[in-house]
């Protein structure tokens, strides 16, 4: 395997043309480039010069993808150790600036080693999740009283406040606009109790590629614990199932022992572990490991 074997591009519409069976062919691993694509190719491409896209291709079939956007984040597919070091030495070569990778942990380890030994960068994690997919839905027991509602245009000032306050509760710094934030594109869904009163909010993303993500899911503080984020989370689960979804996916934060337990109760069963690093420039550090604690790092 060669670095030339990595083609690149700044080209959408041919990049998809090339890669959309491969991303197609395992819609739950590859849910955030799905999601990601489909929001480029509906709005259009920013940052000429910034926003690159690669696909392995070493016999004339796709076994990987990347892209970079204008943060200069990769997001990568799953790579193998040679995989990711042929694609450190092909940025590298082309001297493409890299803030940091996302992806599976497997692959984004061995990118950010590979990237370490090539330009010295120490690799920082700034996010970690654990990919949840839908087996069958079971609703929640005890079911609450109520039901869900999806949300239309006349709701907007009430799906944005909400989605705001879940930024605050997680602790996500704000976008700078809501075209800009990651729920500008999300359907919404109320759990509404008999008389109408809002309990719990669950995003989803559209139909692509075969799978729908849930995204976010938020019950204001004071009343969470009486099971209405399982209820509008199976309600928005059955309703993508409905629609065609042959993956419907979520991510939760390990940490968080409430809301694993939930998912899995209510029928989502965990795929895998996916990270975020960033490269740090000045300070040396060692390369990350995986599996300390329980925790992929």
């Amino acid at each position: 395997m060669r670095p030339d074997d990595w083609h690149i591009t700044e080209d959408l519409d041919d990049f998809l043309a090339r890669t959309g069976d491969f991303l197609r062919s395992r819609p739950a691993l590859h849910t955030t480039p799905l999601t990601a694509f489909e929001r480029l190719r509906t709005r259009g491409v920013d940052g000429a010069g910034e926003t690159v896209f690669g696909r392995l291709e070493p016999g004339g079939e796709v076994s990987a993808l990347f892209y970079r956007l204008p943060t200069r984040r990769l997001t990568v597919t799953a790579l193998s150790p040679e995989q990711a070091d042929t694609l450190a030495a092909r940025l590298t070569g082309l001297g493409l600036p890299l803030s940091g990778v996302h992806g599976d942990n497997d692959s984004a380890v061995a990118f950010a080693r590979a990237w370490q030994r090539r330009t010295g960068a120490a690799p920082v994690l700034s996010w970690w999740g654990r990919l949840h997919r839908l087996g069958a839905p079971v609703p929640p027991r005890p079911r609450p009283q109520g039901r869900g509602r999806l949300l239309g245009e006349e709701d907007r000032e009430d799906w944005m406040r909400w989605c705001g306050e879940f930024v605050a509760a997680v602790g996500e710094a704000p976008a700078d606009s809501w075209a800009d934030s990651r729920f500008a594109d999300k359907h919404f869904t109320f759990w509404e109790t008999p008389d109408g009163t809002p309990v719990s909010m669950a995003g989803s993303t559209s139909l692509i590629g075969g799978m729908v993500r849930i995204d976010p899911v938020y019950t204001p503080a004071h009343l969470r614990g009486r099971g209405y984020a399982g209820a509008v989370t199976v309600e928005v689960s059955r309703a993508a199932l409905a629609a065609g979804a042959r993956e419907v996916v979520l991510f939760t934060d390990p940490a968080n022992p409430t809301s694993n337990a939930l998912y899995r109760r209510i029928g989502y069963v965990p795929v895998a572990y996916f990270v975020s690093y960033d490269f740090s420039y000045d300070v040396p550090g060692a390369a990350p490991e995986a599996g300390r604690s329980g925790r992929v790092a």
